[in-house]
C-alpha cells in the first residue's frame, strides 16, 4: 500500500497552505550556493503540487516570495524569478492537463516586466479550470494584505457601497486575496521551523 492510500483513509483537508521554507540551509549544509537550494526547492514543490492533487486537496497555496525577501541579494532575487518563469514553462501543459487554476496572491506589480507577463499569461490560460488551484503567494505580506483590506472597505463605505453595519468577518474575508479560496485546515513549514512569518494571518486562524 502507498502512501497516498494510507492517507485517503483519514478525511483529507480542502486547504493546504505551505511555507517553503530551508532552501538556503540545505544548500550551506551541502556546501552549495543559495540558488543551488532554491533549485532544489522548486523540485519540491513539483512533488508537494502533484502529491497533494493526487491525495484529494483541492487549493493549495505556497509562500514563495513574501514583502521582507527584497532584503537578500540581488543576484538571488534574479535567479528566483528566472526559477520561476522556467517552472511556469515547464509545468504549464500539466498543469492544463490536469485542469488546474493559477492563481496569484500578493502584490506583482513590483517584480519584472517579463515574468509579470509569464504570470498574467499562465493564469489567463488556466482561469477555466477549478478541479485543482494552485495558489502562489508572490510579494506577499499578510499585514499588509489586512492593511489593503481596510483601506478597500473604507473606500467602500465612503462612496457608500457598503453599509459598516453589514461588514462581518465573512464579508471582510471578501476584501482579501484569498476571497474565493476557503480558509486552510493545514498549515506546513517545510524547515521544520515554528513561525508563521506574516502569512495568511487572517485564513490560518483555525488552522493546525
Amino acid at each position: 500500500m502507498n502512501y497516498l492510500d494510507e492517507l485517503k483513509k483519514n478525511p483529507v483537508p480542502v486547504h493546504v497552505a505551505v511555507i517553503m521554507d530551508g532552501n538556503g540551509r540545505w544548500a550551506k549544509a551541502h556546501g552549495k550556493p543559495r540558488l543551488a537550494g532554491h533549485r532544489k526547492g522548486v523540485d519540491t514543490v513539483r512533488e508537494i503540487l502533484y502529491a497533494s492533487r493526487d491525495a484529494g486537496v483541492k487549493y493549495l497555496s505556497l509562500y514563495a516570495f513574501s514583502t521582507e525577501n527584497w532584503s537578500r541579494p540581488e543576484q538571488e532575487i534574479t535567479g528566483l524569478w528566472k526559477l520561476l518563469k522556467l517552472f511556469l514553462k515547464k509545468e504549464f501543459k500539466t498543469l492544463k492537463k490536469n485542469h488546474t487554476r493559477l492563481k496569484i496572491s500578493g502584490n506583482i506589480s513590483m517584480l519584472p516586466v517579463d515574468v509579470q507577463k509569464e504570470i498574467q499569461t499562465a493564469v489567463s490560460s488556466l482561469s477555466s479550470f477549478n478541479d485543482f488551484v494552485l495558489n502562489i503567494c508572490l510579494n506577499y505580506g499578510s499585514r499588509n494584505e489586512i492593511v489593503n483590506a481596510v483601506k478597500a472597505v473604507c473606500k467602500d463605505v465612503k462612496e457608500q457601497k457598503l453599509n459598516v453595519k453589514e461588514l462581518t468577518e465573512k464579508k471582510f474575508s471578501e476584501y482579501l486575496y484569498t476571497a474565493d479560496l476557503p480558509d486552510p485546515e493545514l498549515l506546513i513549514r517545510t524547515s521544520g521551523e515554528f513561525r508563521v512569518s506574516n502569512f495568511l494571518l487572517y485564513q490560518i486562524a483555525y488552522s493546525e
